[in-house]
């Protein structure tokens, strides 16, 4: 049996999610600005300045003036632990609860901030060790190594072209919902037939069953 890691300094919740977001915007390749990050955590401006100060005193992030704000290696690492815990809780209650893909992201924002270290563990192990969530996105290791390889969206695709969806966006459980209707998810083969131009409809062909969506649900929908 593996021997139980010691826990790791607790953080409150608000200060996991701060550094989530971080890193999912530098993952992206977006600065991590005051604006951005008030944007998607649904906070005023002010808190978070005040968060961000915070933050930097504590070694978590640096902000650099005109370039947002930046993880240090303290604040990644911690970053890639929540992560871990959200995203084997999606594969545990998608695994071996049996929940829906479109109700585990919900679930797992509630739980991530519960969950300690070793029980996340064995979850991980309950399930042989999953190296993505029911999205495909990859679950960082215990060691926080976790593959950050940017893949391409359906919208990239040019007329023609075949590939595999390996991970789809996840916050959105109406959208999962109508993706898991057309069959679009991880590990099914997608075949671009046809652009409309000017923003128009993208045609598809998913396991012989035609179907269209549009460019901003293309976009959601990562391929490798």
């Amino acid at each position: 049996m593996t021997p139980a890691r010691q826990p790791a300094t607790s953080l409150t919740e608000p200060v996991e999610d701060y550094l989530k977001a971080v890193y999912e915007l530098e993952l992206a390749g977006d600065a991590a600005a005051t604006t951005t990050l008030a944007q998607r955590l649904g906070v005023a401006p002010a808190s978070v300045s005040g968060m961000v100060r915070r933050l930097a005193e504590q070694g978590y992030v640096a902000h650099e003036r005109y370039r947002g704000v930046r993880l240090t290696d303290r604040g990644r690492r911690a970053a890639l632990r929540t992560l871990r815990r959200h995203r084997v809780i999606e594969a545990y209650l998608a695994t071996a609860l049996g929940y829906a893909w479109d109700r585990v992201h919900a679930e797992a924002e509630r739980l991530e901030h519960a969950a300690s270290d070793e029980l996340i563990d064995r979850m991980a192990a309950a399930l042989g060790e999953p190296t993505v969530d029911p999205h495909g996105a990859p679950i960082p290791t215990r060691e926080g190594a976790v593959d950050e390889t940017r893949h391409a969206t359906l919208a990239d695709l040019a007329p023609g072209a075949a590939a595999r969806v390996v991970r789809v966006a996840d916050d959105d459980s109406e959208m999962l919902r109508y993706l898991a209707e057309l069959r679009i998810r991880p590990g099914a083969t997608v075949r671009v037939v046809s652009r409309a131009p000017f923003g128009g409809p993208v045609s598809l062909e998913i396991d012989g069953r035609a179907c269209a969506i549009g460019p901003a649900l293309a976009e959601a929908v990562r391929v490798g």
